[in-house]
C-alpha cells in the first residue's frame, strides 16, 4: 500500500518526516503536473515542465522508499536504480541522501534537474551531525544550501526562475531559524516567501512578463515547498497554490518550435560517471555547444543537462570526461508538437542492446526501447514506445530474430489505434544503425522502408560473447569462458582471446567484400581494441573504412556490421 502521510510533531525533523515530505511532494506535483506544463515558455517552451518535476520527485520517492523499505507513493514507472537496498534505514542522514540520489539519478529536463541540486544541497547539511544546532536552524541551513547549489550547478544563473524562488525561501527560512523558529515556522516561513517570489517573477523575465505567467519551474518548487510544510505541522497550503497557480494568470500562447525561437533544437541529458576534475572541463565544453546548461551531483555521479544543436558533440564531451549512460536526446520541435497533441508525420522505434545504443540511436531521431540482457521487450513496451512516438506513420526496428513476435503484435496494436506501421526485420543493432543511417523522414513511407530494409539486409553481422558453459556448437565444442564468434547467428569461430576472434570474425566477415566495418564496444572493452582491429582492416581490405561507437551499458563486448 502506499506510504499514508502523518502530520508531524512541530519540531520534528527525522527519516519519517522526510518520507511524508516526498509522499507528499509527488502528490502535489502530480496535481499541479497540467497546469505547470501549461504555463511553461522559460527557458523553452516544451510544456513539459510539470511533467518533468513530477518524474524526478518520482524516482527521488522510490530511491527513499527503497532505503526506507517502505512501498513508494506511485509504483507505476520505474525510473532507475537507487542506492544499495539490501540495508534498510531510518535514521535522517540516510534518509535525506537516498531521497537526493533518487532525485539525481531520475531527473528530467533543466527544471527537474534543479530540483535534484535542491534536494542535494539539503542533503548536504541535513546529513551531517546536527551538533547543538536545533531542527529549525538546521533545516533553515539546509534550505540556504540547496539554493547556493542550484545557483552554483546552473552555468548562467537567470533571475525570474526557479532559482529566483529557491533564493528568496532561504532567505525567509534564514530568519524564521535565526528567531528559533521551529522546523515547521521555518518550512512556513520558506513557503510563503517562495510564492511571494514567483508572484514576482513575470516582472523580473521578459519572457515570463509578454507571456503572462509565472515561472513554471518555481511553481513547481513552491509545491514542494508547501509539502515540506505540510509534512512538518500537518497543515495543508492552499489548493491554487499547490497546483501551480500561486497568482492569477492568463493563458500562454501556443509554443512554438526551438528553431523559430532561436535556441539549440536539442536537449541532451545523460548520467556521468567522473571525476570532479573532469566535470570541470566538461562544464567548459559544453557551455561552448549550447545553453542551459546545468550538471548537478558530486562524489563521481553527475546529471548532465544541455541544450546543444550537436547532441552527438555533447555526448562525446561526456564520453572524454568519464563514462556516460542513460543518454537521453529530445528534439524540441517533435516534443512541442506532442505536448500540443500533434502527430509528427514520421517516426523510428528501435529495440535495442546497450545504452550507448540508444543514445546514438535518439541521436538518429529513433524512439528507442532498451533490451537489457536476457530480456526481450514485450508488445506492451513496443506499443508505448510507438505511443510516445507520436507519428502518423512508425517504422520498427526489432533488433533480434526473438523480438519479431512482439513487434508484430505491436504493429497490429498500433495499426488499430490508426497508425502506419512497417516492420523492418532486423536481427542485429548494427543493422538497425545501418537502416537509420538511410532514413528519409521526408520521403514516401514506401520508398523509405525499401531503402532502410535494403540497407538492412546489406549488412552482415557478428557478435562475440563468452561462454558461460561447455556445449556443443556449430563449430565444435566449447569450454567455459571460451570467445564465441557468432557470425549470422551461428557460432563461426571459438578463441580464448577477444582480439584474436574478432580477428578471424572480420576474416571470414571480409572475404566476401564489404565497404564499411561498424564496430559496437561493451562497457568493459578498451578502446586499445578498436584501434588494433581498425589497423587490422586498414591492413587487410585498404577500401574498407571503420567506425567504431561505444554501445555502453547492458551492450554485448563486441558487435560487428560489415556493409
Amino acid at each position: 500500500m502506499p506510504h499514508e502521510p502523518q502530520p508531524q510533531a512541530p519540531d520534528e525533523l527525522d527519516a519519517e518526516a522526510v518520507r511524508t515530505w516526498s509522499s507528499l511532494a509527488v502528490a502535489a506535483l502530480g496535481r499541479a503536473r497540467e497546469d505547470i506544463d501549461a504555463i511553461n515558455v522559460y527557458p523553452v517552451a516544451d510544456a513539459d515542465t510539470g511533467t518533468n518535476l513530477y518524474l524526478t520527485a518520482e524516482s527521488a520517492d522510490r530511491a527513499l522508499a527503497a532505503a526506507l523499505g517502505t512501498a513508494p507513493a506511485d509504483v507505476s514507472e520505474t525510473t532507475g536504480p537507487g542506492p544499495d537496498t539490501g540495508h534498510r534505514t531510518s535514521s535522517l542522514s540516510q534518509a535525506v541522501r537516498a531521497y537526493a540520489h533518487g532525485a539525481l539519478i531520475g531527473a528530467r529536463g533543466n527544471s527537474g534537474t534543479i530540483l535534484a541540486q535542491l534536494l542535494r544541497g539539503v542533503a548536504d547539511v541535513l546529513g551531517d551531525e546536527p551538533g547543538d544546532r536545533g531542527p529549525g536552524r538546521l533545516l533553515a541551513q539546509a534550505l540556504t544550501r540547496a539554493a547556493e547549489e542550484a545557483y552554483r550547478a546552473v552555468a548562467h544563473p537567470v533571475e525570474g526562475t526557479m532559482l529566483t524562488v529557491a533564493a528568496a525561501a532561504a532567505r525567509a527560512g534564514e530568519a524564521a531559524g535565526a528567531a528559533a523558529g521551529t522546523a515547521a515556522d521555518v518550512a512556513r516561513a520558506a513557503y510563503d516567501a517562495a510564492r511571494a517570489a514567483l508572484a514576482d517573477t513575470p516582472g523580473q523575465l521578459a519572457e515570463l512578463g509578454r507571456a503572462g505567467v509565472v515561472d513554471a519551474g518555481g511553481c513547481g518548487l513552491v509545491a514542494v515547498l508547501g509539502a515540506l510544510w505540510q509534512a512538518l505541522s500537518g497543515q495543508e497550503p492552499a489548493a491554487e497554490a499547490v497546483r501551480g497557480r500561486a497568482v492569477p494568470v492568463p493563458q500562454p500562447p501556443q509554443p512554438c518550435d526551438a528553431e523559430e525561437q532561436g535556441g539549440p533544437a536539442y536537449e541532451v541529458i545523460y548520467l556521468l560517471e567522473a571525476a570532479e576534475a573532469a566535470v570541470a572541463e566538461l562544464r567548459e565544453r559544453l557551455d561552448g555547444l549550447g545553453d542551459s546548461l546545468v550538471v548537478v551531483g558530486g562524489d563521481g555521479l553527475w546529471n548532465v543537462h544541455v541544450h546543444v544543436d550537436d547532441p552527438g558533440a555533447a555526448v562525446e564531451a561526456g564520453v572524454i570526461a568519464g563514462r556516460p549512460y542513460r543518454i537521453r536526446i529530445t528534439h524540441f520541435g517533435d516534443e512541442r508538437r506532442r505536448a500540443r497533441g500533434e502527430r509528427v508525420q514520421r517516426a523510428v522505434v528501435a529495440v535495442v542492446p546497450g545504452e550507448g545504443l540508444a543514445g546514438l540511436c535518439g541521436e538518429a531521431g529513433a524512439t528507442t526501447v532498451l533490451a537489457r540482457p536476457g530480456e526481450v521487450p514485450d508488445a506492451a513496451a513496443l506499443v508505448d514506445a510507438v505511443r510516445r512516438a507520436h507519428a502518423r506513420e512508425v517504422v520498427l526496428l526489432p533488433g533480434g530474430a526473438d523480438q519479431r513476435a512482439a513487434a508484430a503484435a505491436a504493429a497490429e496494436r498500433a495499426r488499430a489505434d490508426g497508425v502506419r506501421v512497417a516492420v523492418i526485420p532486423t536481427r542485429s543493432a548494427v543493422q538497425a544503425l545501418a537502416a537509420l543511417a538511410v532514413h528519409d523522414p521526408d520521403g514516401s513511407f514506401d520508398e523509405d522502408v525499401v531503402a532502410m530494409t535494403a540497407a538492412a539486409g546489406a549488412t552482415r553481422y557478428a557478435e562475440l560473447a563468452v561462454a558461460e558453459r561447455q556445449s556443443f556448437t556449430s563449430a565444435g565444442i566449447c569450454q567455459a569462458g571460451d570467445v564465441l564468434g557468432l557470425i549470422d547467428g551461428d557460432v563461426a569461430v571459438i578463441g580464448s582471446g577477444l582480439t584474436e576472434t574478432a580477428e578471424a570474425v572480420l576474416e571470414r566477415m571480409l572475404g566476401s567484400g564489404g565497404e564499411l566495418v561498424t564496430l559496437v564496444l561493451g562497457p568493459e572493452v578498451p578502446d586499445a581494441l578498436a584501434e588494433r582491429l581498425e589497423a587490422y582492416v586498414q591492413h587487410g581490405h585498404l577500401a574498407v573504412d571503420t567506425v567504431t561507437y561505444r554501445g555502453g551499458r547492458y551492450s554485448a563486448p563486441l558487435l560487428i556490421g560489415v556493409e
